[in-house]
């Protein structure tokens, strides 16, 4: 026990007297030191007093759509940054295609007693796809946070990025290198960040542009980069820049060279685009304020501060690199 108690105290930054009060139920210790110690004694592995188990741990669930778009590792890094410097503890869950639904990790959130979950990209973003499995969050009134546009109607804050001020600046871009045929390369129909994307080009440009819809991955990219290229298209716009890349790589393979007979910008601005060839011109998302944003939100609902069902939107950045130039001749 004395043992115990002193590695607990250690983790917690407090002395064994304040933590035998807290394991003991004795008052005189304020909620954020209370709170310190229980995360202590989950994340060393000992066993809370009976009387303190059915209580929720510092625990946050962060649920991410994949790992090899390195956007929302960086992302995670935020989140599960911000989280520690509130007390908390993330508790990560990656889907993976063919792998476990988000249904199951939500029910593993649900077992591990979390105080929260923050979801970059799931079904949500999807408007086709089942949204019945988040009503077990909302009937636990579970605090949530959802980055990335979504459906509607699903009681729960997001952060976005803007994406209609994300298509406007790409866009500008284009033209003004000359560009007439441009085409946008974006997530399936019901991909709600897509439909936005979409539905501000034809505010902008009417009925001139082109598009094909892929899936997220490099290889589906290029093949539709490269119908689009048969279509006579000269400048792209991508929905990431996983797409951006296979949309270079489609360029590549039909003999063309990037920028000078095609241009391409993607959306993300995530690492490694400066080390790309050409260096990627993309549309840098603020994800370092959308975290942390994340963070203060789903904090503030978890201490009982009345956050309402809302879209923060966040503007974004063009960063021109070496992808894009004047349009061919």
């Amino acid at each position: 026990m004395t043992k115990r108690l002193a590695e607990v105290a250690k983790k917690a930054g407090v002395s064994e007297a304040t933590v035998s009060r807290v394991l003991n139920g004795r008052s005189g210790v304020s909620e954020a030191t209370r709170a310190s110690v229980l995360t202590a004694l989950d994340v060393l592995g000992y066993e809370r007093p009976t009387k303190l188990r059915g209580e929720r741990g510092r625990l946050v669930g962060l649920v991410l759509p994949e790992l090899q778009n390195p956007i929302f590792p960086a992302l995670a890094e935020v989140v599960t940054a911000s989280l520690a410097q509130r007390g908390f503890t993330p508790l990560l869950a990656a889907r993976t295609i063919g792998g476990v639904p988000e249904r199951d990790y939500i029910e593993m959130m649900l077992d591990h007693q979390v105080s929260g979950v923050v979801f970059a990209g799931g079904s949500y973003a999807l408007a086709d796809a089942e949204h019945s499995h988040y009503r077990a969050l909302t009937d636990r009134r579970m605090p949530v946070v959802m980055v990335n546009a979504g459906v509607d109607g699903l009681g729960f804050p997001h952060i976005s990025t803007d994406d209609a001020v994300a298509v406007e600046q790409a866009y500008g871009h284009l033209k003004s290198l000359g560009h007439q045929r441009i085409g946008m390369v974006m997530g399936p129909e019901d991909h709600v960040p897509s439909r936005r994307k979409l539905a501000a080009v034809e505010k902008i440009a009417g009925n001139d542009w082109f598009v094909e819809r892929t899936s997220f991955s490099m290889e589906s990219a290029r093949l539709a980069a490269g119908r689009l290229i048969e279509r006579g298209v000269t400048g792209m716009i991508c929905a990431s820049d996983v797409l951006a890349l296979g949309s270079i790589r489609a360029a590549r393979r039909l003999g063309l060279d990037v920028p000078r007979d095609v241009s391409i910008v993607g959306f993300d601005d995530s690492a490694l685009m400066t080390c790309t060839d050409p260096p990627l011109t993309t549309v840098r998302q603020p994800i370092e304020m959308m975290g942390q944003a994340a963070v203060d939100l789903l904090v503030n609902q978890i201490e009982g501060s009345g956050v309402q069902p809302d879209e923060l939107l966040f503007e974004p950045e063009l960063v021109v690199r070496g992808s894009t130039g004047p349009a061919p001749s």
